[in-house]
């Protein structure tokens, strides 16, 4: 959906709907849409800049970096932003790390898929985990630990010290 500005009414717009978006325009590869965004914009003109103001919900599945487990992923997310003129685009160097908020329109038109799709991707985790606490794969046996079942013994000794380590058990 594209929003004209030269079109909007004082007032505003208030848009609500629901965005589909593909799998593979999704910053993690593993993501799957299990239900559709769903985005709630208020969009409002003042002079020649825009602000935006936005909730969005989704649900996703990931898959944990750590066990390779899948798991959901629910999104509920508000955003507040500001869209300049192409014109100013100058400024863009003068822009603070504050102001990651600010974006600039071109041909007078501002894309609301792009900004959905854009907004949802910043959602997302840097590393994708099914918990905080997950421990993932035993590298010996491959089972995955927070199951328990894995009674390895794993020997942490770095193969180049592993003369020091018998010397310091023979020092004692």
């Amino acid at each position: 959906m594209i929003i004209d500005i030269d079109l909007m009414p004082d007032e505003g717009v208030q848009v609500c709907q629901e965005f589909d978006f593909f799998s593979m325009e999704l910053v993690d590869e593993n993501a799957v849409f299990l239900k559709p965004v769903s985005a709630e914009l208020y969009v409002k003109k003042s002079g020649e800049d825009v602000f935006i103001k936005g909730h969005m919900s989704a649900l996703l599945s990931f898959v944990c970096h750590r066990c390779l487990t899948p798991y959901e992923f629910p999104v509920d997310s508000d955003f507040d932003l500001v869209y300049f003129p192409e014109e100013l685009d100058e400024i863009k160097d003068q822009l603070e790390s504050g102001d990651l908020n600010s974006y600039f329109y071109q041909q007078r038109q501002i894309d609301l898929n792009e900004l959905v799709l854009e907004q949802l991707n910043l959602t997302f985790p840097y590393k994708s985990l099914c918990r905080q606490d997950c421990q993932g794969i035993c590298p010996v046996c491959g089972i995955i630990v927070r199951e328990g079942r894995c009674s390895c013994e794993k020997d942490e000794t770095d193969p180049r010290l592993v003369k020091l380590k018998t010397y310091m058990k023979d020092k004692r």
